[in-house]
């Protein structure tokens, strides 16, 4: 009989110890993550638990909403690269002056020549037709175009881009007649038919001094290059 009292409280000992070094492992478990470990919890180390391991609604929603915040693209962000078109897009005008910026320049050589200079001022390409229309002080007619002036294809400007013609002014050799000197200049400019002007005319500034022409005054068809205008 006093074997089997001692044989049981050998294991009650052995339950105990066991118990506790169990409840110091939950406990050091607890702690390295930082939970630590309720009274009730000890208490009743030895029965299953009984908490849920699934999340509450609260934190669930919580979570899926910084989910989806930190991932979505605000709808007004997405469309910002879609809407932006470049500035030069559309279809090419025709040049004229609300669009372009003409300068008139004397020439040197050739003598009696002057060159004008127009710079597609808009935001789309511009055809340049024909020729200049130009109009001397309070003359009534625009002088000749030089037929052989005229280039292959039309003159076509990118924004910033220029076209030249040049006006021969007078007869170099004096053959001229009805010279006179004019001080004002207006050019218009042409459509795709070249019958009329289109658009509104452009009023290069000229030398105080002004201009002498007289009635052997023609100009060039529209160019696209500068050597090419003034080699009439």
């Amino acid at each position: 009989m006093s074997d089997l009292r001692a044989s049981r409280t050998s294991r009650t000992r052995l339950v105990g110890a066991a118990t506790t070094v169990v409840l110091a492992a939950l406990s050091l478990t607890a702690c390295s993550e930082g939970t630590g470990v309720r009274a009730e919890e000890v208490a009743t180390a030895g029965t299953p638990a009984t908490h849920s391991s699934s999340p509450s609604p609260v934190s669930s929603a919580a979570s899926s909403s910084s989910s989806v915040s930190g991932t979505s693209t605000p709808a007004s962000a997405a469309g910002t690269s879609a809407s932006k078109t470049p500035a030069a897009a559309g279809r090419p005008v025709t040049c004229e002056g609300s669009v372009t910026r003409t300068v008139a320049a004397p020439l040197t050589r050739p003598v009696n020549h002057m060159l004008l200079t127009v710079t597609n001022t808009g935001s789309r390409s511009c055809y340049l037709y024909g020729y200049p229309a130009v109009r001397f002080g309070e003359a009534q007619a625009v002088p000749p175009v030089i037929g052989d002036s005229k280039p292959q294809a039309v003159v076509t400007l990118a924004p910033g881009e220029s076209g030249y013609a040049s006006v021969n002014l007078s007869a170099t050799d004096g053959s001229g007649t009805h010279g006179h000197t004019v001080k004002s200049l207006t050019v218009y400019f042409q459509g795709r038919s070249g019958n009329e002007s289109v658009g509104t005319g452009a009023h290069p500034s000229l030398p105080a001094q002004g201009l002498y022409v007289d009635d052997s005054l023609k100009v060039t068809y529209w160019q696209q290059s500068m050597d090419d205008a003034v080699g009439w």
